[in-house]
């Protein structure tokens, strides 16, 4: 599917949430190998993420976490550590749970809604790293406790 069509439907997706204000369930998950981490940047929205997204009926979060990496990154991921859950409200109220990762293996490719997927130093995250993200990135980085749930 050619990226303006992703973007025209997350446009979409976005009207129907404002109107509905749905509750949503989802996943992410910190990659962490050799001192960097990866994220991906989407086609249909701007900046750089965790890899993730939302649960599909009768999936449970690790199931979930595990197929999310594989589409998104194209890693095999090992032992996961549930890092926390975190909500947001934008036009909808989004929780989700993160989880950690230093126990994968790229083996394939990502799949279509990824414009790419990279390495990036703990200390030296790209400008439009979701603020989310880059929080759970520098508490890691910096050896804090990352709170066990609470904003995003």
């Amino acid at each position: 599917m050619p990226p303006i069509l992703f973007r025209l439907a997350h446009l979409l997706r976005s009207v129907y949430y404002f109107f509905f204000r749905p509750i949503l369930l989802g996943v992410r998950v910190m990659l962490i190998q050799n001192g960097q981490v990866l994220l991906v940047r989407h086609t249909y929205v701007d900046g750089w993420y965790f890899p993730g997204g939302g649960l599909k009926r009768g999936e449970t979060l690790e199931a979930a976490a595990r197929r999310e990496v594989r589409e998104e990154a194209g890693a095999e991921v090992g032992a996961l550590e549930l890092v926390g859950v975190y909500t947001s409200h934008v036009w909808k109220t989004d929780h989700n749970a993160l989880f950690r990762c230093v126990d994968f293996k790229i083996v394939g490719k990502s799949d279509f809604e990824i414009a790419e997927a990279r390495f990036f130093p703990l200390s030296d995250l790209p400008a439009d790293t979701i603020a989310g993200h880059r929080l759970r990135i520098e508490e890691f980085r910096d050896s804090k406790p990352s709170p066990k749930f609470g904003a995003w």
